[in-house]
């Protein structure tokens, strides 16, 4: 069942979705070379607790960690622990806070220290294919527009796009119903109405699309071991423009 949210509901959301993004704030500060996964992993868990919320990810299926942190080739669901983040690298945190009841999720994907060009492209374009999605997700479009949007977009530049992991629907629950694929056919799938509140995260690979699972049954890695982005934002579908609830904004004031 496909769960149509109320402008009350909506509400709670937002807050929950601006605690996020506060908390991935936090975090973005810290991000430089010599810092641990699990450095960052224990600000945020300490702000969004601070701040009244709860870390959704935490206990999420036996998940252990408040930030979903994945470094290089790891696409998503990486664990925090003693890595040491260096120069060169570039490491997704993906975050989700439950407040008042409702989830909100977005990621974000940093370079640390000198990066190699190709790989900032990489970066620069998925981010950018976020925002396509975005565009879309308006009441009268159907999912497979969303989808196209960010499959046609870094598909020309090259890039892969993962089949395996899609956005999602959210609310009372982390993971609600629809699915929002990151590949797919224009004017296709379910068509969109106001009030459907959804996560848009394109998964992106520098090379082949295909991943693999590690044997700790979460961490998902690019087959070809190639660096993987990953950008991620909740978001209404409105009658117009798509409304975005989790915000950029004070990742980028802490990477100023």
């Amino acid at each position: 069942m496909i769960v149509y949210k109320t402008e009350e509901e909506i509400e709670l959301m937002r807050a929950s979705a601006k605690v996020l993004a506060q908390a991935h704030g936090e975090v973005a500060g810290m991000i430089r070379e010599g810092i641990t996964t699990r450095e960052l992993d224990q600000r945020a868990e300490e702000f969004i607790r601070d701040h009244g919320g709860q870390p959704s990810f935490k206990g999420y299926n036996g998940f252990e960690y408040s930030l979903c942190i994945s470094p290089n080739s790891v696409v998503v669901h990486g664990f925090p622990g003693d890595y040491t983040l260096k120069s060169g690298d570039v490491i997704s945190v993906d975050a989700g806070v439950l407040l008042n009841g409702y989830h909100s999720d977005s990621a974000y994907t940093y370079p640390v220290g000198e990066v190699a060009p190709e790989v900032l492209k990489l970066l620069e374009e998925t981010k950018k294919s976020l925002y396509l999605g975005i565009e879309q997700a308006v009441a009268g479009n159907r999912m497979g527009d969303i989808s196209f949007a960010i499959q046609n977009h870094v598909e020309k530049q090259g890039y892969g796009v993962v089949r395996e992991l899609v956005g999602h629907g959210i609310g009372k629950k982390l993971h609600e119903r629809p699915e929002v694929p990151n590949y797919g056919k224009r004017g296709a799938g379910l068509k969109l109405q106001t009030g459907l509140t959804l996560a848009i995260e394109p998964m992106v690979n520098l090379g082949t699309k295909s991943v693999v699972q590690e044997k700790d049954g979460w961490t998902i890695r690019t087959k070809d071991l190639k660096p993987s982005a990953h950008f991620e934002h909740t978001v209404v579908v409105r009658k117009d423009k798509a409304e975005i609830l989790t915000s950029f904004e004070y990742i980028e004031k802490a990477l100023q």
